[in-house]
């Protein structure tokens, strides 16, 4: 896989969009892998990676979207 930004090997893939990244391009920040409900706590808690390779070109959305169609 080659880097979407200059075609040198990719060394990491963006986990939001797939895209590959090289060691120059390549951001990092937060991912949320898993929400569950913490009985105990009577609250909702998140799973979350610190540190996952992100291209910074892909624009994940801030707010959840609805899928009512899924209900």
């Amino acid at each position: 896989m080659l880097c979407w930004f200059c075609a040198e090997g990719a060394r990491a893939t963006c986990r939001f969009c797939g895209r590959g990244v090289c060691a120059e391009h390549a951001r990092f920040g937060p991912y949320l892998l898993e929400v569950i409900r913490s009985e105990r706590r009577d609250r909702a808690e998140a799973l979350v990676v610190e540190d996952a390779a992100q291209c910074g070109a892909c624009h994940p959305r801030p707010q959840p979207v609805a899928m009512p169609e899924l209900d």
